[in-house]
């Protein structure tokens, strides 16, 4: 089975409440190196045998209209995975 991985992540311009609680939170613990967090989602998605461009054409697809609100987000990736989750 092939596997397709979406990213989205809020807009630049949207404010990213999950993500400042973050960078909150990893200030509080001390020395952190981090400067700004934003949080996003990840999808994946599992095909029958292998990802072709077909199917990463309706990944795409998927992400514009249901994985992704294109008001508040945008896909900033979508692509193959090289590996089985967990490894």
């Amino acid at each position: 089975m092939g596997r397709i991985i979406v990213e989205v992540m809020p807009k630049p311009e949207i404010l990213d409440p999950q993500g400042k609680a973050v960078g909150g939170a990893l200030n509080r613990q001390g020395s952190s190196p981090f400067t700004d967090v934003r949080q996003g989602k990840r999808f994946e998605l599992t095909v029958q045998g292998v990802v072709t461009e077909a199917t990463l054409d309706a990944a795409r697809q998927a992400a514009q209209t249901v994985l992704s609100n294109p008001i508040i987000e945008d896909v900033v990736a979508v692509y193959e995975a090289d590996e089985e989750p967990g490894q």
